[in-house]
């Protein structure tokens, strides 16, 4: 019972690696390769949700010490979220993730700008959309459509 007991207890340290590390990221880079976007999505969200599990464990280490289940019950919820039967990572995806994300999308929905300078501004980061919001309120939408085109072209000849 000794070998068994000590394995059953370092269980998580055991598998955990290979569960919570090793094949997300060899089926990562397998999902990079596919032409579907169903697996992406299965990873990207894993990854997501992995990260957040992460910065939990680090703000609230004391705490989690606390509870000695804490490891099994992270690799179990890590198992539901990796294993392709369950597939746990998309189920969260479409259940809870992709609304909170259309909410945040939805910022730009009732904004006063057209939408293809919506499509932009969405793809830029904080500062920059910041910055380029100050321009369009100094030089008028108009103006923000001319350097849009401009970019265009100069994305074109490259």
């Amino acid at each position: 019972m000794g070998l068994l007991g000590t394995m059953a207890r370092h269980l998580d340290t055991v598998i955990g690696p290979g569960v919570m590390l090793l094949y997300p990221l060899y089926a990562s880079m397998r999902a990079i390769e596919t032409p579907s976007t169903l697996d992406d999505q299965q990873w990207l969200t894993y990854w997501v949700l992995y990260s957040f599990i992460t910065l939990f464990e680090l703000s609230c280490f004391k705490i989690l010490a606390w509870f000695p289940i804490w490891p099994y019950l992270k690799l179990v919820f890590c198992l539901w979220l990796v294993l392709p039967m369950f597939n746990g990572a998309a189920y969260m995806y479409v259940k809870y993730v992709r609304e909170y994300v259309k909410n945040i999308g939805n910022y730009y929905g009732n904004s006063k700008y057209p939408e293809e300078q919506k499509k932009v501004l969405e793809m830029m980061s904080l500062d920059a959309r910041n910055a380029v919001e100050r321009y369009i309120d100094t030089y008028g939408s108009d103006a923000f459509e001319r350097v849009i085109k401009a970019a265009d072209k100069e994305a074109r000849k490259h």
